[in-house]
């Protein structure tokens, strides 16, 4: 099963294997409409698609208090389902909780931490919240969908 997973921010977290992952930056430049963010997750997206004729992608679900965020990762989260309607794609969501308990076994762990457990269980050379975010995610959806 072919599982990408994401952790959606302006700097988004991907991964696809133990070894496969990065980040896509998404920023926009002064130039550019906000919309061009979207444009830019979407082909993201559609690239990996297409060398990898993905299974499921599974993402962070949307949540937090700070209100412009979470609107952002909302919008985020609506261009992966979209996509992966129009391309007969499974999806999924998980809860920052959920990855988090998964990684440390404590659902409130910091970056830090998540940081450290991902260099330590998977050998990550990384210093990226979001990369192992997504590496962590890839972890917990392969276990939870191939069971």
């Amino acid at each position: 099963m072919k599982i990408l997973a994401i952790d959606p921010a302006t700097e988004t977290g991907w991964a696809m294997g133990k070894t496969a992952y990065g980040l896509w930056s998404l920023k926009t430049r002064k130039d550019e409409s906000t919309g061009m963010k979207w444009l830019r997750f979407k082909a993201k997206i559609q690239e990996v698609h297409e060398m990898e004729s993905l299974d499921v992608i599974v993402y962070e679900r949307p949540a937090g208090r700070h209100q412009g965020a979470v609107i952002h990762h909302a919008k985020l989260a609506g261009v992966i389902e979209q996509f992966c309607v129009e391309n007969k794609i499974e999806y999924r969501a998980y809860s920052a909780g959920e990855i988090k308990k998964f990684a440390t076994g404590k659902g409130n762990s910091n970056k830090e931490v998540m940081i450290k457990a991902a260099q330590e269980k998977y050998g990550y050379m990384g210093s990226n919240d979001n990369e192992a975010d997504a590496l962590h995610l890839w972890h917990l959806a392969s276990e939870d969908l191939q069971s």
